[in-house]
Order: structure tokens, then sequence, then C-alpha cells
């Protein structure tokens, strides 16, 4: 049994080793009742000491995967089909990546790694907020969220020339929550909408539970297809268009100036409205045309997020957009979930007053500036195909010239690596072998190795 045990990461080899059993017992249909490898067999097969599979063994044994026999060693317990991933989950990649207990490189996931975050100081505002913010602990927000957190919220909107009143800004549970409201009080069943194609899949979902229709947008390098906006348009009639201006997601690109001014421009003839998703603002590096900013909220409502930054188990966003639709908004907001958790709002601003968030932010945007220029670098044009080279943000959007989506899957697989397949990232869903990568996970080894064997088995094709 070959576990493929990783001493070169930061995951304690105990916790690989359980995760590692766990999925080969799934894998393989291991059924209740079949007997384990011993202690000393599974060390000398991998390499590892006889203390660290004890300390995993026991750990399943606590965990109900497997029972101890006395005398006789471990076997799967009768219980394990309760206890592992359900077959629809293990079935979805979207799922999969949430899998916070996996060991799987997830180089084309959304967020940072954990060892980018700042702990240290959001645990030292936790405790401060719990010892001198009692309400904070026990009570409900209110409808448009903490007052303390809307002025610095539209401090920092400032910065970026987006000048609003707090009575304007509503916070929400992360953007996602943002957008489900936008939905469910601005569109019903039946409406159009546009999208842009490769966009945010979680859009296209929410699109399609709440029954409304969409039309793909293409992305360019410099925004929207305008061109085939214009086609779209002379031929029907939607009545928002959502978009990222900065970082896209998946392509990490940005609106080009003339690009944004034209868009404002068509959605003032053609009526129609844009919701501008800026989940990745505080990444910027350099200036760039922010919908918000150049048509003042008339026709552009604007939604952002801590999560990206931050914490996404704070789930604190924010949509800002003119006072009648903020008022509608909140009243949704709180039939559906009464507010957003005043303890984590609270924890937010402490982090804008005391000035951890902005030197967060300098880190990050350095850090990233690095593993964007590094990465960038080793996509060799002769082996990969970029979509566009990002000023800044996360992400790339690549496809390995010379193989097929099957063998790139398939060489992720064996190095322990989960992508996000390119289909998922296109309204229809259509078959696509383009790659998002997020550069914060490509200096680990698993990364490098696969974007080495990628490169030497292209030459070999070639």
């Amino acid at each position: 049994m070959d576990l493929k045990i990783e001493r070169n990461v930061a995951e304690p080899v105990v916790r690989q080793l359980v995760n590692h059993l766990m999925d080969w017992i799934a894998a393989h249909g291991i059924r209740p009742g079949a007997r384990m490898p011993s202690i000393r067999q599974l060390a000398g097969e991998n390499g590892l000491s006889l203390s660290s599979v004890i300390k995993a063994y026991d750990h399943l044994v606590a965990s109900g995967v497997l029972e101890s026999r006395h005398g006789a060693g471990f076997f799967v317990a009768r219980q394990t089909c309760a206890l592992t991933e359900p077959e629809s989950q293990a079935d979805n990649p979207a799922w999969r990546l949430f899998d916070n207990a996996s060991t799987q490189l997830k180089l084309g996931c959304g967020w940072l790694p954990d060892a980018w975050r700042d702990d240290a100081d959001l645990g030292q505002a936790i405790r401060q907020v719990v010892r001198s913010d009692s309400q904070a602990l026990f009570n409900y927000s209110t409808p448009l969220g903490s007052a303390p957190l809307r002025l610095h919220i539209q401090k920092r909107l400032g910065l970026i020339d987006i000048h609003v009143d707090p009575g304007q800004i509503l916070t929400t549970q992360g953007a996602s929550h943002g957008l489900d409201l936008l939905v469910r009080t601005l569109l019903k069943p039946g409406d159009l909408v546009l999208v842009e194609s490769p966009g945010y899949y979680n859009l296209f979902n929410l699109l399609k539970l709440h029954g409304v229709r969409t039309l793909a947008v293409p992305r360019t390098a410099q925004g929207p297809d305008i061109a085939h906006l214009e086609q779209l348009l002379g031929r029907h009639k939607p009545a928002f268009f959502f978009i990222n201006s900065m970082y896209q997601n998946p392509t990490g690109t940005s609106l080009a100036p003339s690009v944004a001014y034209r868009l404002l421009q068509l959605a003032t003839v053609h009526d129609f409205r844009i919701v501008e998703d800026d989940i990745y603002a505080d990444f910027q590096n350099g200036p760039t045309s922010r919908l918000a900013s150049l048509d003042a909220l008339d026709r552009v409502i604007y939604l952002a997020s801590f999560s990206k930054t931050l914490s996404s188990s704070l789930r604190i966003g924010y949509v800002v957009a003119r006072p009648e639709i903020i008022n509608r908004l909140a009243e949704v907001k709180m039939v559906t979930g009464i507010g957003c958790s005043l303890l984590a709002e609270n924890v937010v601003a402490t982090l804008l007053a005391n000035g951890a968030y902005r030197k967060l932010l300098q880190r990050l945007r350095q850090r990233l500036n690095k593993q964007m220029a590094s990465t960038l670098r080793q996509l060799d044009p002769r082996y990969w195909e970029v979509f566009a080279e990002p000023m800044g943000g996360l992400f790339i959007w690549a496809r390995p010239r010379c193989l097929d989506s099957q063998r790139v899957q398939q060489i992720a697989r064996d190095l322990h690596i989960q992508l996000s397949q390119g289909s998922a990232f296109l309204p229809a869903g259509e078959a696509c072998d383009w790659l998002r990568l997020n550069v914060a996970y490509t200096q680990d080894v698993r990364a490098q190795t696969f974007f080495q064997r990628i490169e030497q088995e292209s030459i070999r094709v070639r």
C-alpha cells in the first residue's frame, strides 16, 4: 500500500496518513470487516515510524472508521459507510475543493492558503471584541449591518473614487450572499441576464436555481467582448449584466478604460443594470477602471468581500447601491436570514480600525506579485497557452498546448493535485481544456513537479 506521504509539506505526517487511509478505503470499496495491514507492514511499505502508524490507527479507531481486535489487528468498522464522504459529494469536483481534511494540493481553488493568513492579528481582534463588546456575542446586527463597519467601508470606497453615504452600504454574509440577495430581490424566473464566459461558476448555478436565463458574453484580455455584446443587445433585452471588473475569475484580467466607458454607454442606451462583482478589489496593485466610480452608482450595483483576503470563515461582504435598492435588499436579507453576525462584523471593523488589515494587504500583494511573476515565467509558451498575463490577483487562465485534458487530469491525480475543470467556468458547462491556476499554490513541490511533467510529456509528444 503506497500512500505517497509527502515529507516536505506543512501537513503533519500522521494527518496525511489518516486522510490517505480513508481515501484508500473509499476508493477501493473495502468492505466492513476487512483486515487492514499490520502496523509494522504499513510502516515498512511507506518508510514511516511505528509511532506514526499507531497514532493514525488510533485516530481512525476513535473516529469509528476502524475497529481494533485484541491480538488480531485492525479491521474496517461496520459503520464506515456512515462516516465517509457522501457519494454525491465525492463525485462533485466543486464540493471536493471545500474538503478541509483533504491533503490534496488545491491548485485550482479560489482562495489563499491558510499559511498566508494572519491568524495572530485576527485572534487578537476576536479577543478584543469578546472582552469589550458583550452585545456582539449575543445580539443580532442591524438590518444594514454594523454602523462602525459601514463607516470603515465608506472610507475604503472613497480611496477608489466610489463616494457614497453609509446608508448606501449593506453588509452581507460574503459576496455570494450579496449576489443571492440581488437575484432574489431584483429578478424573477424567466428574466434574461448577461454573464461573462468564462466566469464565476457559482453565479451560473445561482441564476439557474432561480430560473433566470443567461446569455454569455466572451471575456477578452480587455474585458467583455464589446462587439459580441452589441450583437446580443441588438436581438435581446437583458435586465442585468454580471461582471468582474478587476482580476476576473478565472482569467485574472481587468477592465480597460475604453471597454468600461463603452459598457456604461450601452447600459444607458439599452436600459440594463450592471452588477460589478469586485471581490478581488483589495489585491489591487495599480490604477484600474471601476464601473461604480465612473457611473456614480446610477446603473451600477457594486459588491465586494473580505473573505478572499482576511478570512473565509468570517463571511463578511457588502453591497453598495442607490438607497432605494439597498432598502429592498435589507428587507429580503432580514426575511431570509435575519442578519449578519455582529461578532464577525465587529472583528472586521476592529482590524480596519487598528491598521492590521492594511498591513496584511501589503504583505499579500507583495507575495502574490512575486508568485504571479514566477509562475508566468514557468509556463513556457512552447508548451502552455496563457490567456493573458494578469497584473495581479490570484489567477492565471492557461492550458497545455500538446496534451489533452484527460492526460493533464491524470498527471494531477498522480501528484495528489486537485485542478479546477475549465468547463465549470462556462455558462453551458461545455467541454473545456483551460485550467484556472491559483498562483498562491504554484511554488508547492507538487505544483512544480506538475509543471515539469507537463513540459516533459509535451516534448515527447512534439
